[in-house]
């Protein structure tokens, strides 16, 4: 039954117990509010904590994106303008980072989301799940999804990855739930905030046993060594996130698009928000998508990023990089003396921003994610590291 809760001004308005239970989304901390808190400059601060792109945006997409602001007093094409969907289209069929797999799709099988991939991980929860119904969200991973399934008043089943092995994930646990009436399954690879993979295998067992849908978020695939959007092809019952947050710069634009068959991104459509993507972004994202050079040397700077941190943090003998697919690093800063919390302060109070990992469901509070910066911020991130632990 939902509770009834008194807002200001003495009414009551009935909240659902749905929305009762959920835990807000904690978000990474901005440039502008550490300096507030601090009293640093902005421009010295290292933000290091939310996985964006260190070289800014291509200069394409933000002059594409400048050509829209004369008729921001019109509405945006409904969904998606169709030179955006060619673009996208196009940059599947040939895609310009290591492990990229060719899929030839065409409009039908795509869903753009104007508020990034949180959209279209909204969406698809609404159209399967009703309350009661079961969906599996292997912990910790993404806060998202158990945002939106909670919402729905789903029963969540949480399987884990294993930190024992690496963070692994624990193929017992997860096909103990796997039954019959799941409606959802949530598979993250690379996963956040781990960095790692689930294995090939393992995925097709779960879409093949699952009766439900199953979510891949390949929202880190063009650092990653594997790439399953072919899968979205293969099997009816796939939908492959991506994103234009990460590789493509464009995090503050809020562009996420999802690959399926037809007939469920039909239905997806049924409920997504028509005018949600804007014109700037809708703008942007299109250029981004046709500016290989601009993609291939922001994955190829990430993925040096990333080999340097993990081998300068390796040198440190009180913390532990886990291996990763991703734009960023799991460290485990247990062994220092401090909580995830209070690392993350010393650091914060030096000018240094990387995320507190204490919020993930499903993870001790001994872990912090570090993203990938410019060779500059990599360096002053460890030395910032070295004068916390003084050595």
């Amino acid at each position: 039954m939902d509770r009834v809760r008194p807002l200001t001004g003495g009414r009551n308005v009935r909240i659902r117990e749905a929305v009762l239970n959920i835990d807000p989304y904690v978000p990474g901390k901005s440039k502008e509010e550490i300096a507030r808190e601090y009293g640093i400059e902005p421009d010295e601060i290292v933000k290091l904590g939310s996985n964006e792109n260190p070289l800014g945006p291509s200069p394409k997409a933000v002059k594409a994106a400048k050509r829209e602001l004369e008729r921001l007093h019109e509405y945006p094409e409904p969904l998606a303008p169709p030179s955006l969907y060619e673009a996208i289209i196009d940059y599947l069929a040939d895609p310009p980072y290591p492990a990229g797999e060719p899929v030839e799709i065409t409009r039908e099988h795509l869903v753009v989301g104007g508020d990034g991939a949180d959209e279209i991980i909204d969406v698809l929860t609404r159209v399967l799940v009703d309350p009661g119904d079961p969906v599996v969200i292997p912990v910790p991973t993404f806060s998202q999804y158990g945002i939106s399934a909670r919402a729905c008043g789903a029963e969540v089943r949480k399987p884990r990855f294993d930190p024992e092995r690496g963070f692994e994930l624990d193929e017992d646990s997860l096909f103990e739930v796997l039954d019959r009436e799941v409606r959802l399954v949530y598979l993250c690879t690379p996963n956040n905030p781990t960095g790692n993979r689930i294995r090939e295998r393992v995925v097709r067992d779960v879409v093949e046993e699952c009766r439900g849908v199953v979510l891949i978020d390949h929202a880190y695939v063009e650092f990653a060594d594997h790439d399953y959007t072919p899968l979205a092809l293969e099997y009816d019952n796939v939908l492959v996130l991506r994103t234009c947050s990460k590789a493509l710069g464009l995090a503050g634009a809020r562009v996420g698009y999802g690959i399926a068959n037809p007939e469920l991104i039909e239905h997806l459509h049924r409920i997504k928000p028509v005018f949600s993507l804007t014109r700037p972004s809708a703008a942007a994202a299109e250029a981004t998508f046709r500016d290989r050079d601009y993609i291939e040397k922001s994955v190829r700077l990430m993925i040096e990023s990333r080999k340097y941190l993990y081998r300068e943090l390796r040198k440190l003998d009180r913390l532990t990089p886990f291996p990763s697919e991703a734009n960023y690093l799991l460290v485990d800063v247990s062994d220092t003396g401090m909580n995830a919390s209070e690392f993350t302060e010393e650091l914060l109070k030096r000018g240094v921003i990387v995320r507190d990992c204490s919020s993930f469901e499903g993870i001790k509070p001994f872990y912090v994610r570090v993203s990938t910066g410019t060779l500059g911020e990599d360096r002053k991130f460890i030395e910032v590291v070295k004068d916390v632990l003084e050595v």
